[in-house]
């Protein structure tokens, strides 16, 4: 029986993205997250700045934080500028973050940004993931599958 397919957010710009997170992580399950942002902190992002490669979230107090990611500051910021990698609070629902912190608590897993982005309402959401950890094995699994993927994609286009 197929897999169900995740259902995919409405994404117009996207600003940064957490490639190695697929290679580093399984994707259980991913949420959107709205994010709380200072004003130059999304003029800093509109422009296309900012990366989510180190970050990861975490869950204090029964609200979801966004660590260790960086949104640079904003050239025309002047002294109400932000610090560029300041926690910052992810808006999820109550139930979301409990189910959240259930799986991260009893499960081991952990919770990944895959994605920055805004949607079409202008709005900058952080796609946020569900994610268990790849052992050195599985990684190595992974390589050899892609690497075949490819090999057949150029015997396809050399002998189809």
């Amino acid at each position: 029986m197929a897999r169900p397919q995740h259902k995919t957010f409405d994404k117009q710009k996207t600003v940064a993205e957490n490639r190695k997170a697929r290679f580093d992580y399984y994707i259980e399950d991913t949420f959107e997250a709205g994010i709380a942002l200072t004003g130059t902190e999304v003029k800093s992002l509109r422009f296309g700045e900012g990366s989510i490669g180190e970050s990861y979230a975490e869950i204090k107090n029964g609200e979801c934080w966004l660590v260790n990611s960086n949104v640079p500051e904003f050239s025309h910021g002047n002294r109400f500028n932000h610090q560029p990698k300041r926690p910052r609070k992810l808006l999820l629902h109550e139930r979301e973050i409990d189910r959240l912190q259930g799986a991260v608590e009893r499960k081991g897993m952990t919770l990944v940004p895959l994605s920055v982005y805004f949607n079409s309402r202008g709005r900058a959401k952080v796609e946020l993931a569900l994610a268990k950890g790849k052992n050195a094995a599985d990684k190595r699994h992974t390589i050899k599958e892609r690497d075949w993927k490819r090999e057949q994609g150029r015997l396809l286009r050399e002998h189809g």
